[in-house]
């Protein structure tokens, strides 16, 4: 089966890792094993929850026309992470959306983030907040979703 799917990952991970006004946040390509500390993540076709159900994407599609085309509609799963190490919600929480609103700037500016037949946006979100030990913690699940032709 032909999905856009992989590229779509592939192109938001490189526009993370591409970003200026990211450069303080740990860009991932799904669930990544690492030693680093970083309490900022941009975390693409992942949730950030290790428990979870490790969901990356999901697609649906039919027929575009009888030579054989196909269009496929997607979603993608972002996370934005932001700790710290003590109880300020607000400021964890400002700091998730900020790091969502670098993926809804790339996608105003070019809906097909640079691949052919695609167009995507920011579609929904979810936040969760949770204070632990550790101090706060602020999720921002976006979803990216579109659609696309193979």
């Amino acid at each position: 089966m032909g999905s856009r799917v992989p590229e779509v990952i592939e192109a938001l991970v490189a526009l993370g890792r591409a970003d200026a006004g990211l450069a303080e946040v740990e860009v991932s390509d799904g669930p990544e094993v690492t030693d680093t500390s970083a309490p900022d993540w941009l975390i693409v076709g992942f949730d950030g929850d290790p428990a979870g159900d490790m969901q990356a994407a999901q697609t649906v599609g039919g027929w575009s026309d009888l030579g054989g085309g196909r269009e496929e509609q997607f979603q993608v799963t972002v996370a934005a992470i932001a700790s710290r190490g003590d109880t300020d919600v607000r400021a964890a929480r400002m700091r998730a959306y900020e790091i969502g609103a670098r993926v809804e700037a790339w996608l105003r500016v070019d809906p097909s983030i640079g691949l052919r037949s695609l167009e995507a946006a920011v579609e929904a979100s979810q936040l969760t907040q949770d204070q632990t030990e550790q101090g706060v913690q602020a999720v921002l699940l976006l979803t990216v979703a579109g659609r696309a032709f193979t």
